[in-house]
């Protein structure tokens, strides 16, 4: 029998957020099943309330307290619930925290997600914005998720085409925003290892490391953990969601414009267009390492805002709403947040 769900009242949402921001939540409960959280969806006070769905809290900012109800997702769990010569689909619980989930897989010697190790959050936030890194994305190892509607507390299955994947977005972000609750992911991973080693600086590291043409997929994982750890602060050193920013997408006609002017402007081709690095355009800008008191831009990535200690939300948004202004100004090109501002 599960057992009567429990509301905090005014809780601290500062160990929640990886940020470090002070905010509180009128209302907090966590779940560790389906179950417990259709316990609590059921609650009077939770159905008239504003949600808000936590996981690990690193892809948030904070700007003010939260007046509706946190629910905190944790549950757990990491299976294989199929397998053939070739594939096997594992499933993980929307609690588990992603590298964990990367860890799992490589002690079962399957490769498919080793070039996202190290991306901060949990399972049940990567479909959500199509978590992505070094030439790979979510999308391409997932093969369905269970999720419970808020409004009826019924379980769904959603296909990969049900999702509607595309760059750091799917329809839980579009169409379906807060209507549903992720409660396990299933990825389709492979037993043959295919290295996918072209993107940023693997190739680079695994030969820095000693590794020749065929890396297992552990020494691939290795190579972007070292190459994370190298440009990215860590959370609990330093106030930070990762990535601010997307990398914006040009038409090819405005990338040969920039390109005229900015002979070293990077670019990645893509479909009807050309991917440019925010991380540049920033750095064009001058923000690279600037602080400005308690918060500012890293000094080894300037696609991250960093709380140094004590800063507001309010801080970091005006921050990053300035760097979209100088950016649009310099280049013509609109910045957009990949972390989610409440």
């Amino acid at each position: 029998m599960t057992p009567a769900p429990t509301l905090d009242h005014n809780v601290s949402l500062r160990p929640f957020n990886t940020f470090g921001i002070e905010v509180k939540a009128r209302l907090f409960a966590r779940f560790r099943s389906v179950e417990e959280l259709q316990a609590l969806l059921a609650l009077p006070a939770v159905q008239q309330a504003e949600k808000l769905v936590l996981g690990g809290g690193s892809n948030l900012l904070f700007t003010r307290d939260f007046e509706g109800v946190v629910l905190k997702n944790e549950i757990n769990g990491l299976d294989i619930i199929s397998q053939d010569e070739d594939t096997a689909l594992v499933r993980a619980g929307a609690g588990e925290s992603w590298h964990g989930l990367v860890q799992y897989t490589l002690e079962q010697e399957l490769s498919g997600i080793e070039n996202l190790s190290l991306i901060p959050g949990t399972v049940g936030a990567a479909p959500l914005q199509n978590i992505g890194a070094y030439g790979a994305e979510l999308k391409d190892t997932f093969d369905h998720l269970e999720a419970l509607e808020i409004a009826t507390g019924q379980l769904r299955t959603f296909s990969h085409a049900e999702c509607g994947f595309g760059y750091r977005e799917s329809v839980f972000k579009g169409p379906l925003k807060s209507r549903y609750i992720v409660t396990g992911v299933v990825l389709r991973l492979r037993r043959r290892h295919q290295a996918n080693v072209s993107y940023g600086a693997i190739r680079t590291t695994l030969d820095d490391m000693g590794i020749g043409p065929e890396p297992t997929p552990r020494q691939v994982s290795e190579a972007v953990v070292s190459i994370r750890r190298s440009k990215l602060p860590d959370p609990t050193e330093i106030g930070n969601a990762g990535s601010f920013f997307k990398n914006p997408e040009l038409s090819q006609q405005k990338y040969d414009e920039l390109k005229a002017q900015y002979a070293d402007l990077p670019g990645y081709p893509l479909p009807g267009g050309v991917k440019v690095p925010a991380a540049w355009l920033i750095e064009q800008c001058g923000w690279k390492g600037r602080r400005l008191g308690a918060h500012g831009v890293h000094d080894r990535q300037a696609l991250v805002l960093v709380n140094h200690g004590g800063a507001q939300g309010e801080d970091i948004r005006n921050l990053a709403f300035e760097i979209i202004a100088s950016v649009r100004e310099k280049f013509g090109v609109e910045l957009h947040p990949e972390v989610n501002i409440l």
